[in-house]
């Protein structure tokens, strides 16, 4: 019998279905990849923004995490929003004993409408407690700003910065995004944790407002190539084509009244 490829995600529900867990499965299965979800947190979010977050019982998130590596497996991880302390150390013990070679986070802090989704108290126990433990990090530059503790202003500084966020865990990967600098190029900056290089990878500038679940879709992607068999350099290649095509893709769209999704399925659809 043939076997899929299987990724699962760990993160809040977007009912608007551009960001969280939606835009994680919609990426998984534009991918070729079988996708799984934990449940963290039902998001009361559109385009506009948060409007309440409403966490799932630890326990219980615990409970789906083993539900799914128990019966079906995962090639891959990819975590998201984890709103408090008690949820990311959690997450991090519960996907300890299995092992997993290829786990993705994403350390979401805020919202693209600006709204916070992570508890105050929460940010160390994610920088010092799960990065740790996870393969790839792919942070925005405020999310870095935050682990960093200091500011970033110029495309120049992000490899010695992903390479010092690299430092937070061993062996660990840093795919460090460049969207909130200006220029018409965007360049990426990934920190390979196992060779210690960096590759810069660049796309168009795109003038769009539809980057709602951006950095869902980038770091789902990344766990889905991981998932199948490619390398943390080619993944992270991939990973970059695959979310410049979904912008260039969304922007001509029109969903909602502020930032809109990106195409997740712009190579199946006409």
């Amino acid at each position: 019998m043939k076997q899929y490829t299987r990724a699962l995600t760990i993160a809040g529900s977007d009912p608007s279905g551009g960001a969280g867990l939606q835009a994680d499965l919609k990426t998984f299965s534009a991918l070729g990849v079988y996708g799984m979800s934990a449940i963290v947190a039902v998001v009361d979010e559109n385009t506009v923004g948060v409007t309440g977050v409403h966490p799932i019982p630890v326990p219980f998130v615990e409970g789906q995490i083993r539900s799914c590596i128990d019966d079906i497996g995962a090639d891959a991880v990819k975590i998201g929003m984890l709103h408090s302390s008690e949820l990311i150390l959690a997450v991090r013990d519960t996907l300890a004993p299995y092992g997993l070679k290829n786990i993705v986070l994403d350390p979401v802090m805020v919202a693209t409408s600006g709204d916070a989704l992570l508890e105050d108290d929460a940010t160390a126990t994610l920088r010092d407690e799960l990065i740790p433990a996870v393969s790839v990090i792919t942070p925005n530059i405020p999310e870095a700003e935050i682990l960093l503790g200091q500011k970033i202003s110029s495309q120049d500084e992000l490899p010695d910065l992903a390479r010092e966020l690299g430092r937070l865990g061993k062996g660990l990967s840093v795919l460090l995004k460049a969207g909130h600098l200006d220029g018409e190029n965007l360049t990426d900056i990934f920190y390979n944790g196992v060779t210690g290089e960096c590759l810069h990878l660049s796309s168009p500038r795109v003038a769009t407002c539809n980057t709602h679940g951006t950095g869902c879709t980038l770091s789902s992607a990344f766990a889905a190539w991981l998932a199948r068999g490619a390398s943390l350099d080619e993944a992270a290649r991939k990973a970059k084509e695959y979310i410049a095509g979904a912008i260039a893709a969304g922007a001509e769209y029109k969903i909602g009244h502020g930032h809109g999704p990106v195409k997740h399925f712009f190579n199946q659809w006409e």
